[in-house]
């Protein structure tokens, strides 16, 4: 064995580049030895990619809880969402009962200009059956997604047709959306929801504000929460329509990163309208830095729970096999100096990830007194000179309690065990031509739809089967209103799009309805 390794070390010291010849405590060379000892004597073969990739993800592991590693494919279905498209087949469909139900396919895409419907069953694609067995909803996806021009053949069940029809349909890129919702919610009041910061949000959101201000906007209520964040420059983009000229929006620093000042540019088209951002504890990164450049330029008004507190700037270093790592290296700053990133230990992703779970056992999503700012993490507004707090995440302006009462424990068990979804989706792939031919208009839907009480009985006695059932008459009393509420939503989205949704949906919205409350003084 002494023979082995002496042979071992003889090719490292002989071939290795001069670059890596480093001195004989080089961490460097120290890890160089390390893969080489495990590849060529440990007593089971190893799979030397994966071992190097689970050498750097250790490695990462232990600084902060942004730097991160992923496989090429990881990293393609990551940057997807940010990038505005991707190529597939152009659906959004659901699973009933291990078969893929087509709930709408994209206006003018690929499955569409072929004559897939809502309601079709997708039950093979490429002559490989896909109903029925189980098969992960991921890997139904990278069977239906592909390269733009490639075909794919699917076989589709419709209701009141005999037999399997056959359709081939030509991949497309498919456009991905950042704009969840768009609507006038109130006379002069605009609200637009982002999802997250792509690429292509900039333009989608000042194409919604055009339409909003034909309608008379004149006050937006600007929705993030849930936000996860995405491109900078997208939220740079964003803060600079409401920013005056030479206005900072954001900064960033690290120890190897100079400083960095991202500005406004004085050509914003929304320096006139009054704004309210909507925030919650999922709001992050660059949901924080608009809502940080907002409030610390006392442009407008924050709205809801104190945020993520996600300020670490990553940097892509893209690796030659297409993977990458994601390496933090500066800070976020908001314009008047406040850190956005909440404090962390290294190296300990758990105690991080369970900080919202904290935060709702320390009372703070219920109650704002809970938490204490020392006068250290003070900091003031530039324009009101107004007291903001740093130490991590954005402290809104009008604080929104979290109601712990409106979903119940019922609820919640109901929709865990997807006894909610799975039974609306049975009524809607029965009923999806009757309502669209009943209603011709979302008004008319929200104005007369009604849920009918054979579903919400069936959704009660599922749950019975499942041995889910409320504690007393007080709580399906309780449960049931919202129950329909979000079976309407889901129908809205159905008939129409996710925009129908969320005029539904935040109707119980205690933040939006606090927002709304606040723009219309009523």
């Amino acid at each position: 064995m002494r023979k082995y390794i002496c042979l071992l070390l003889f090719y490292l010291f002989t071939f290795l580049p001069l670059s890596a010849q480093q001195s004989n405590d080089s961490p460097l060379r120290k890890l160089q030895l390390a893969e080489m000892a495990i590849k060529n004597f440990y007593v089971d073969s190893v799979n030397e990619q994966k071992l190097v990739e689970d050498g750097i993800r250790g490695m990462l592991e232990k600084l902060d809880p942004h730097s991160t590693y992923t496989d090429a494919k990881e990293t393609k279905a990551m940057n997807e969402p940010l990038q505005g498209d991707f190529e597939g087949i152009g659906v959004q469909f659901n699973m009933i009962e291990d078969t893929l139900v087509v709930i709408q396919p994209v206006v003018n895409g690929p499955s569409q200009k072929v004559g897939i419907l809502a309601g079709d069953r997708i039950v093979s694609v490429n002559d490989s059956t896909i109903a029925g067995v189980k098969m992960a909803r991921i890997d139904i996806m990278k069977m239906l997604r592909g390269k733009k021009g490639t075909k794919v053949k699917l076989g589709v069940v419709r209701r009141g047709v005999k037999g399997v029809l056959t359709f081939v349909v030509t991949r497309a890129k498919i456009p991905v959306h950042t704009i969840n919702a768009s609507y006038m919610i109130r006379p002069n009041v605009g609200y637009i929801r982002i999802e997250s910061f792509g690429m292509k949000t900039h333009d989608e959101f000042m194409s919604a504000v055009d339409s909003l201000k034909k309608k008379g906007m004149k006050t937006l209520l600007l929705d993030l929460q849930d936000n996860g964040g995405g491109y900078l420059q997208s939220a740079v983009q964003i803060s600079n329509e409401f920013l005056k000229n030479n206005d900072m929006i954001v900064y960033t620093e690290g120890r190897r990163a100079r400083r960095q000042n991202f500005k406004a540019i004085g050509n914003g088209r929304l320096q006139d309208v009054k704004v309210y951002v909507l925030v919650n504890e999922l709001s992050a990164s660059a949901a924080e830095i608009v809502t940080g450049a907002i409030q610390d330029n006392d442009r407008g008004t924050v709205v809801g729970r104190r945020t993520f507190g996600k300020g670490l700037v990553q940097r892509p270093l893209d690796l030659p096999d297409g993977s990458m790592i994601r390496l933090t290296i500066a800070h976020y700053y908001t314009p008047s100096g406040r850190c956005i990133q909440k404090p962390y230990t290294k190296g300990d992703l758990k105690d991080y990830e369970m900080d919202i779970e904290k935060r709702f056992k320390h009372g703070e999503l219920t109650n704002p007194d809970s938490i204490q700012f020392s006068d250290s993490l003070k900091y003031y507004t530039i324009r009101k000179h107004r007291v903001v707090y740093g130490g991590g995440g954005i402290m809104p302006d009008n604080f929104v309690p979290l109601d712990t009462t409106k979903f119940t424990r019922y609820h919640r068990m109901l929709a865990a065990k997807s006894i909610i979804i799975n039974a609306y989706l049975k009524y809607a792939d029965a009923n999806r031509q009757a309502l669209k031919a009943q209603y011709s208009s979302f008004d008319a839907f929200n104005k007369g739809y009604v849920v009918p009480q054979s579903l919400l009985d069936e959704i009660v006695a599922e749950g019975k089967k499942e041995k889910i059932e409320p504690k007393d008459a007080a709580e399906l009393k309780a449960t049931l209103p919202n129950i329909a509420l979000q079976i309407k939503a889901l129908t809205a989205r159905d008939i129409w799009d996710m925009n129908e949704y969320f005029r539904v949906w935040n109707a119980q919205s205690d933040i939006v309805n606090k927002a709304v409350a606040l723009a219309t003084g009523k």
